[in-house]
């Protein structure tokens, strides 16, 4: 299977008034055609700015991409001109914002919202052709296409949550981008948006890069999985690799800090310490002030890729050919 999205040493800084924010740092991440990718970190990692590097989002001043590569389909999104991205945004890739409260236009009519997405991408249809698709649209996410003509406001957090999928997914994007699309959401209306998003990636065929922090999100919705801690990937494999055999002591303090069913603790066991200040990175392993296995030389040098076999890459000192290495030794 081709991928459809790779992203190559990705470097993204936002210049400020207390000094340079590391935001992204030389990132590397692809995703298959049709595949799923769940992009999992504390606030704070990076993983929005990543979304929107891949959007062309980011907006000049305070930040900007500094190097590295995002290639969707072999074209490099970095070199495109804006009005280039005009017409890939949208279109081709399509993103799910992180609060439905104030990414719709709260002066238009929702319809007007889903047709005006309609009406730029899709030119060779007249009034009343994208007036139908809007309102298919509209049903496809389980709305009545008669409320088509109300606006933002009169609708519930839910269902401004679907009028935003119905946006992302009315020209059939071949990729979707969704950053926390259920954060703003209480559960029961989380589990219908998620299984709204995948049933439609199963009647779309499209690829998906979900944003989250929530892990059982991840393992219901994704077939593949990158840690992100500290504007780096420091873990990415397959679901059962990253969730039954997660190498990396960050990955593995995500695990211990969730409360488990078929154990009975008195206290959970969270990651001491805070994730660094991105305008004040510590030098070598980003991890390595919070790691129990911290040696002087995580300190010091950067943590390479390494393949522990079948895609599954991890960041980390412990790690030689593949194989841990005791703290210590």
């Amino acid at each position: 299977m081709d991928n459809i999205l790779e992203i190559k040493d990705l470097v993204v800084r936002y210049e400020t008034e207390d000094g340079l924010v590391k935001a992204v740092n030389s990132v590397n991440l692809a995703l298959k055609q049709g595949a799923s990718v769940g992009l999992v970190g504390e606030t704070g990692a990076g993983k929005t700015t990543l979304a929107k590097s891949v959007m062309r989002l980011i907006q000049w001043p305070p930040g900007r991409i500094i190097s590295g590569e995002i290639l969707f389909e072999g074209k490099d999104l970095v070199s495109l001109t804006q009005e280039q991205m005009y017409n890939i945004r949208g279109k081709e890739i399509s993103m799910i914002f992180q609060d439905p409260m104030t990414a719709l236009n709260p002066v238009m009519t929702v319809g007007k919202q889903i047709a005006e997405v309609i009406g730029v991408h899709e030119a060779h249809l007249d009034e009343e052709g994208t007036k139908k698709k809007m309102e298919e649209m509209l049903q496809m996410v389980g709305i009545d296409p008669q409320r088509a003509e109300e606006y933002p406001h009169q609708f519930s957090g839910g269902m401004k949550q679907r009028v935003v999928i119905a946006i992302a997914l009315a020209c059939n994007p071949k990729l979707l981008i969704a950053d926390e699309p259920t954060t703003a959401l209480d559960v029961t209306i989380q589990a219908q948006v998620l299984e709204l998003i995948r049933n439609l990636r199963d009647k779309l065929g499209t690829s998906l890069l979900l944003i989250t922090h929530d892990l059982g999100v991840v393992a219901q919705n994704c077939e593949y999985v990158a840690i992100m801690y500290a504007g780096e990937i420091v873990e990415y494999g397959e679901l059962r690799d990253v969730f039954h055999r997660g190498a990396h002591p960050y990955t593995k303090g995500l695990f211990d800090s969730i409360p488990k069913l078929t154990e009975k603790v008195d206290r959970l066991r969270p990651i001491e310490g805070m994730m660094p200040d991105p305008a004040n990175l510590p030098e070598g392993c980003k991890f390595h002030p919070r790691c129990q296995y911290a040696t002087p030389e995580c300190g010091q040098v950067q943590p390479p890729e390494v393949d522990l076999g079948g895609g599954h890459i991890v960041r980390c000192m412990r790690y030689s050919g593949g194989k841990p290495i005791q703290s210590g030794e």
